[in-house]
């Protein structure tokens, strides 16, 4: 613990510079525009970033990197409360109370409230990160290949269940589409050439960054420009920074939307949007006025803005220990780090134990940021809305463009880009998500390695796969996930379960 704090000091020293400075300054405000500007997501900011950031020192170019993550999640609350449109889909539950306060002529107070809970939260998952993350490196030491092979198709699964908006079926399915497309390339161990096609760029398969650029870019750009709808900004007359007492009168609900946020964000591939709305229906179920809810609630705006923003910094916790992201911009971050020669994953604490605790700070700096310019400049980012989207959706396509070509500099990676957008906004109008999608990207070369590495140990035998302990364990999990996803089987498990408390009503 000791040795913790002294390495967490340093690495608020480390970017205590004119230039870590800077940068903070800088993505935070960049973040909280994308995250104000309908149509722009944390994920998409974040890809487009990456490739700006090639150039730059590691640790600097990660700083910005999470400055704009969670500037973006945070600032999408202010679309939420004043157009009743969330700014990321993190921002949905927000709409709820956020807009009715506004309408009510508190849309400052509102802002308000937002800032300080998204700060609150943000800090109850940095509290874990920096608790659980090298307790979790450490017994992740002990994984082995049949360990890492369960965990990364327990990302995708989990993944799907949680974010499929419709039926969880469409969730798996654009996992297993994710880890299909991860299967394309030349594979590890024997350097054989899967699913080219005879097509030469293929043989290295599909990066990540061109196809997240498409998922979440050039798809949001389709989508954006289809809708045409056009709402009115709620006016802001009133204060900005709230009273303590307006705020710590729910230190309860702060408290339990933290940890809820922070145990959805340990989850691989879940997402804000789910710690948010988790937040939220745990907020209502124990509010002494749950009558309020969805009518201008306090409570349920501070729920939401911190279980989303718990989620952002808990995301860190199995993105830096087992090579698993916690959201979809958090693969994002992963690829970024792979780029900087940073590997995440059980050896990072023994390779570089000190970028941990640099990981935590830069949230540190990124939090105070977002709390200094969310109250200090609120009336100034309100014009930001008024930026023609037909204008800035041109720009982000040049940049979207821009992005796929700059890191490899390979026209095939634009071409990679354009199909993965128009499929992501065919896959999105059909109500499938794109976390699983963009996930089994991401965890199907692991999956795949560990798979195929485990055999190669046990010449072929498939038995400790399911007879080693934690193995078996994960492997039961995902059965039980999968199984309670049938809608026949839920329904007969939530029957017995009843009836075992003696709720099920008497047979006469």
């Amino acid at each position: 613990m000791f040795d913790g704090l002294i390495l967490l000091g340093q690495g608020i020293a480390h970017f205590l510079t004119p230039e870590g400075l800077f940068n903070v300054v800088w993505a935070t405000l960049l973040g909280l525009a994308i995250g104000i500007l309908p149509g722009l997501t944390a994920t998409m900011g974040v890809a487009l970033l990456v490739t700006l950031t090639y150039k730059m020192a590691p640790d600097q170019a990660i700083l910005t990197l999470m400055c704009v993550y969670l500037g973006a999640i945070y600032g999408g609350s202010r679309t939420a409360i004043l157009l009743n449109i969330p700014g990321t889909p993190a921002n949905a539950a927000a709409t709820l109370d956020g807009h009715p306060l506004a309408l009510q002529g508190k849309a400052g107070l509102a802002m308000g409230l937002a800032t300080t809970s998204s700060t609150l939260g943000t800090l109850v998952g940095i509290f874990f990160l920096a608790i659980i993350a090298p307790m979790l490196a450490e017994a992740a030491l002990k994984f082995g290949s049949y360990e890492f092979f369960w965990l990364a198709l327990f990302g995708v699964v989990i993944s799907g269940q949680m974010t499929g908006s419709d039926t969880p079926l469409k969730g798996y399915i654009a996992g297993i589409l994710g880890l299909m497309v991860a299967m394309i390339g030349m594979e590890t161990l024997h350097a054989y050439q899967r699913f080219t096609f005879g097509i030469p760029a293929l043989g290295g398969g599909i990066d990540l960054i061109p196809a997240m650029v498409g998922a979440f870019g050039l798809a949001e750009i389709l989508s954006t420009m289809k809708r045409t709808a056009i709402a009115r900004i709620a006016p802001v007359n009133d204060r900005v920074v709230p009273r303590l007492r307006e705020i710590f009168q729910y230190w309860k609900t702060i408290i339990r939307s933290g940890i809820i946020g922070t145990f959805v964000g340990i989850i691989p591939g879940v997402g804000e949007d789910v710690g948010a709305w988790s937040s939220y229906a745990a907020a209502k179920k124990r509010s002494k006025n749950p009558e309020l809810f969805g009518r201008g609630s306090q409570e349920g705006l501070i729920a939401a803005e911190t279980g989303d923003n718990a989620v952002v910094s808990a995301s860190m916790i199995p993105t830096l220990t087992l090579a698993l992201p916690g959201s979809a911009a958090a693969a994002v971050l992963i690829a970024a780090m792979m780029i900087h020669g940073i590997r995440p994953g059980p050896m990072l604490m023994i390779e570089n134990a000190p970028f941990l605790y640099q990981v935590v700070a830069m949230l540190l700096l990124a939090t105070l940021a977002n709390l200094v310019f969310g109250l200090s400049l609120t009336r100034v980012f309100i014009k930001i809305l008024s930026v023609p989207r037909e204008r800035l959706m041109a720009v982000i396509y040049v940049l979207c463009v821009v992005g796929s070509f700059a890191i490899t500099q390979r026209m095939f990676d634009v071409y990679v880009m354009l199909v993965f957008g128009i499929v992501g906004f065919i896959l999105r109008e059909m109500k499938y998500p794109m976390a699983p999608l963009v996930l089994g990207i991401v965890l199907g070369d692991l999956l795949d390695l560990n798979l195929r590495r485990g055999l190669a140990l046990t010449n072929g035998d498939p038995t400790p796969f399911f007879t080693r302990p934690i193995s078996a364990a994960i492997c039961i999990v995902i059965v039980l996930t999968i199984l309670m996803s049938i809608p026949a089987v839920s329904t007969r498990v939530r029957s017995l379960f009843k009836r075992g408390r003696g709720d099920a009503p008497a047979q006469g």
